[in-house]
């Protein structure tokens, strides 16, 4: 996603930003800390794994993208990546203004490969697409087109035409997917992989689309993965990743479900590849060391599908310092929820800044007093032996709680979990609660208020 937040289109969308600087324990770790990625696209060849990314250079502090070029990472592991450079840059392009945003890489018929990729160019209008030749996945690259592949100026392009996704069908068809203010476009390509082949459509189905589309087939199924910030998957001005599936290339498409959920940056952008054998998520986040919205970073974890074909959510790993917290990955519910809270914010892998941090939603059960319960469900058992819990207080009618207990579905009924350590009901901290190991689908925090108060958590993670 790469969209310019200044004031003007933030207050047009209606959107609150939240600017964090900061990674969270839900961060995975990066492919690199030698300078900021965004963006990702993946591209498997023979035993190799590439990653073509943005390059964020806005400094400390700042409140605009500062992109210029592009960077190829490659690996045979999908764990240790290989900086190939800086392979395409705004220099590249003669017509080019700025703003080198999200591409992506599909070789063509000829064994080529295509870079495809956003560009303000110098002409009328804001962003194009343009697009990049070169011999091997790591180029040399240079302008295929010498000018915009798509612009304002193409029929029923897109309110802002980014985030190109390119996908080529078993029959060698090559389809193109982009867009960005709501405004999902499709086109079928040429052969020589630079130029439309018909009008460019508006696909239908595909619900609450943002920006940054990613087309995959899997088991012939169409896979149409995309950022989108409604309020039913993230707080305000942060993305998720929402998916849709067909059986064709260009839908009519069916919306499944979350895929990602909100990462530690306001924006969000997808990129799914099977790889060895394994399939992944390649995301960015704020979660490198002096990261934040515009200073991204890429990295990836492991993807899994249903028996059904549709996908579990990602578990967003803290990488090898720590273990995955298990809540982003299951599905949250309540005894009950005030209609104005967010039952959601449990497991968004955010870190309060404190108890009274509500800036990424919160859950509260006010004005019901005694006790109440939230709880986890998985698709699949999960071995659990801890959880950590931020207590939400407003100051005033929600206020810590005057015990808690956390119990396990063996089964046929909840039970307390065996062995629990002190329920820890501090403010402004992660209480760690521990117990022996339990295998369940299901996991519940009943909490207790005190009189004439009532509760509220702020993240409840869990831990393997």
């Amino acid at each position: 996603m790469r969209r310019r937040w200044s004031a003007i289109i933030a207050a047009a969308l209606g959107l609150s930003l939240v600017m964090t600087a900061g990674g969270s324990a839900g961060a995975a770790a990066p492919i690199t800390t030698s300078i900021y990625t965004a963006d990702p696209a993946a591209l498997v060849v023979g035993d190799n794994l590439y990653l073509y990314t943005g390059h964020d250079e806005a400094p400390v502090g700042g409140t605009n993208f500062v992109m210029r070029d592009w960077h190829v990472y490659s690996s045979n592991d999908a764990t240790t990546f290989s900086d190939q450079g800086a392979k395409l840059s705004l220099s590249n392009f003669s017509w080019a203004g700025g703003d080198a945003w999200a591409g992506e890489v599909e070789r063509g018929a000829n064994g080529k490969y295509y870079w495809y990729v956003s560009i303000n160019g110098n002409g009328p209008g804001w962003m194009n697409i343009g697009v990049a030749v070169g011999d091997s996945p790591t180029g040399p690259f240079t302008d295929a087109k010498g000018g915009p592949l798509i612009s304002d100026s193409t029929p029923n392009s897109s309110p802002l035409n980014i985030d190109p996704t390119v996908f080529t069908d078993d029959d060698g068809q090559v389809y193109m997917y982009w867009g960005s203010y709501y405004g999902l476009r499709a086109a079928r390509l040429n052969a020589d992989m630079t130029s439309i082949n018909g009008s460019v459509v508006t696909p239908s189905g595909v619900s609450n689309f943002w920006e940054a589309p990613w087309m995959f087939k899997r088991n012939g199924v169409y896979y149409l993965a995309y950022a989108a910030n409604d309020s039913g998957c993230s707080a305000p001005g942060y993305a998720c990743i929402r998916y849709a599936t067909a059986s064709g290339p260009m839908g009519p498409w069916t919306h499944r479900g979350v895929v990602l959920d909100q990462v530690t940056s306001t924006t969000n952008h997808p990129a799914i590849i099977e790889y060895k054998g394994q399939w992944y998520m390649v995301y960015h986040n704020a979660g490198a060391p002096g990261g934040g919205n515009f200073r991204r970073s890429v990295t990836l974890d492991k993807l899994y599908f249903n028996a059904d074909g549709t996908m579990q959510k990602v578990v967003q790993t803290t990488g090898p310092t720590g273990p995955a917290n298990l809540a982003v990955n299951a599905t949250p519910s309540t005894s009950y929820v005030s209609p104005w809270e967010t039952l959601g914010a449990v497991n968004d892998g955010y870190t309060p800044a404190g108890s009274a941090d509500r800036s990424r939603g919160a859950y509260g059960n006010w004005d019901h007093q005694g006790t109440e319960w939230i709880e986890y469900r998985w698709p699949t058992a999960q071995n659990v032996r801890s959880v950590k819990t931020y207590w939400f207080d407003d100051n005033q009618g929600i206020d810590l709680p005057a015990s808690c207990q956390v119990q396990y579905w063996n089964g046929s009924a909840y039970v307390n979990v065996p062995g629990q350590s002190s329920c820890g009901t501090a403010a402004n901290t992660f209480n760690t609660t521990t117990f022996n190991q339990v295998s369940t689908t299901r996991l519940r925090m009943s909490i207790t208020s005190r009189p004439a108060l009532s509760t509220g958590v702020l993240e409840w993670q869990v831990f393997s």
